[in-house]
């Protein structure tokens, strides 16, 4: 028996033991990141009904509210058109911005059920970086953004609606930026409310609707008194909505659009730096 051990023992044998090689620094980071973010995207592969169920509500926004802003404004906003078509062009890029802030800001009540049902704390309990967990669950917020985004703009092709290709695409990695920072915010205040599920939905619903109606993106701001058109233009969600029009109208070089990449780099950068140190905090 001893012999057997001796002739089998790697170091006796006169091989070098195996060596564990841990990830450290920006490797590990990465890896954890994209770890955490396949795994989630994977819970979305697995029940789309929960991504297709979310597009119902901004094809019935396009369906209903579309004919009554082309009624209203005598044919067209935006532009001074008198047609759909010329509608369209200027609700649409409003609608899939509304998906975004709808779906992101929503994204921290998933984490406050699995902090209900303990499945957050077996999450806590591996060797994932902290920041990584954060990140890749922001992260997965870009894809279902994008997805949506093309399926409401081919939706309204037959209808009038121009797809300018290029500078769509854009808009709607522009738009995943921004909704990445929207989603690292939800979680943040998703563990800022554990236990307190009515906190969150407060704050959530509070802030919701006066930053949707401030933007502009249902109705043009312009119609509104001067204190809305002033308190709109510290809306980031405003400098949002007013490059995704200009990139669907088929134009990079607008102002709008340089202020809207500003919006959506700094809502980014500000919600990964709190929902990172929310995450770090976090038992």
């Amino acid at each position: 028996m001893t012999e057997q051990t001796r002739t089998t023992n790697p170091v006796d044998a006169g091989h070098e033991a195996p060596r564990i090689v841990t990830r450290t620094g920006p490797g590990k980071f990465l890896a954890d990141t994209g770890a955490v973010f396949t795994r989630e995207i994977l819970l979305v592969l697995r029940d789309p009904f929960t991504l297709i169920f979310s597009l119902l509500q901004p094809l019935i926004f396009l369906g209903l509210f579309g004919p009554l802003l082309t009624g209203a404004f005598g044919g067209g906003v935006g532009g001074g058109g008198a047609s759909t078509a010329d509608t369209l062009q200027w609700f649409v890029p409003g609608v899939i911005v509304m998906i975004s802030l709808f779906g992101t800001s929503m994204t921290g009540s998933n984490l406050l059920y699995e902090i209900m049902t303990g499945s957050y704390e077996r999450v806590l309990a591996t060797p994932l970086d902290r920041s990584a967990i954060l990140v890749g669950r922001a992260l997965k917020e870009f894809a279902p953004l994008l997805v949506q985004g093309l399926i409401i703009a081919v939706v309204c092709i037959p209808f009038g609606f121009t797809f300018h290709v290029l500078p769509a695409l854009f808009g709607l990695v522009l738009l995943g930026v921004f909704g990445i920072g929207v989603g690292a915010l939800s979680h943040a205040l998703a563990l800022a409310s554990k236990n307190r599920e009515w906190l969150f939905w407060g704050v959530q619903q509070s802030l919701l609707f006066p930053l949707l109606i401030l933007s502009g993106m249902m109705l043009p701001l312009e119609a509104g008194p001067s204190w809305m058109q002033t308190a709109a233009k510290f809306n980031p969600l405003t400098y949002m909505v007013d490059a995704e029009r200009v990139l669907f109208g088929g134009t990079f070089a607008d102002p709008a659009v340089l202020w809207g990449a500003v919006a959506a780099a700094v809502t980014c950068a500000v919600g990964l730096v709190v929902g990172i140190r929310a995450t770090r905090r976090s038992v």
